[in-house]
């Protein structure tokens, strides 16, 4: 009775890491380029993308010649903005003057991405404005602050990765 009321609902039982509603026989992801100024972020983006499908889909990565499918993605848009500030005043020649000091930033990141069948160019599904962001602390010490703002990034490539594995594997 239940095999039924299953069956006739729609519902289906299917392998895990296997693409839901289309056929991925391989699937290759090149470095994503990017249009920002900030360099050398792009294969830890990359990365951690091929690492979200490696740990979850049964579908082989090969290089882009050789695959069935390519997930292509672009970033558009690294900006970082204040989020936090401490003010402290300084007496200098008798007049208190107040500067504001950066405590921690946002980090935000956006990216055009898309899977397309290789062999005939069709685009599977686009996604032109998939936005992430995180904050990070500001340290006196600038290679702490750096330090600090590539974790922010890579916890934005980590969702980001997410979402690309279900759109592409779980088609929503």
């Amino acid at each position: 009775l239940l095999g039924l009321l299953l069956a006739s609902c729609g519902y289906q039982l299917r392998a895990s890491g296997e693409p839901v509603g289309i056929s991925i026989e391989s699937l290759a992801i090149p470095l994503f380029s990017s249009t920002s100024s900030e360099i050398g972020f792009e294969a830890d983006f990359t990365r951690i993308i091929r690492n979200e499908f490696i740990s979850h889909a049964r579908v082989p990565l090969v290089p882009e010649e050789r695959a069935d499918k390519v997930i292509m993605g672009r970033i558009y848009g690294i900006t970082t903005s204040p989020l936090t500030y401490d003010s402290t005043d300084f007496a200098v020649n008798g007049e208190v003057t107040t500067y504001d000091v950066t405590r921690s930033r946002d980090l935000i990141i956006k990216l055009d991405a898309q899977l397309v069948d290789r062999r005939d160019g069709k685009v599977i599904w686009r996604e032109r404005t998939m936005t992430g962001s995180n904050s990070f602390a500001v340290d006196p010490d600038p290679m702490v602050t750096r330090y600090n703002q590539k974790l922010a990034l890579e916890r934005i490539a980590r969702r980001m990765a997410k979402k690309i594995y279900l759109k592409t594997m779980e088609r929503f």
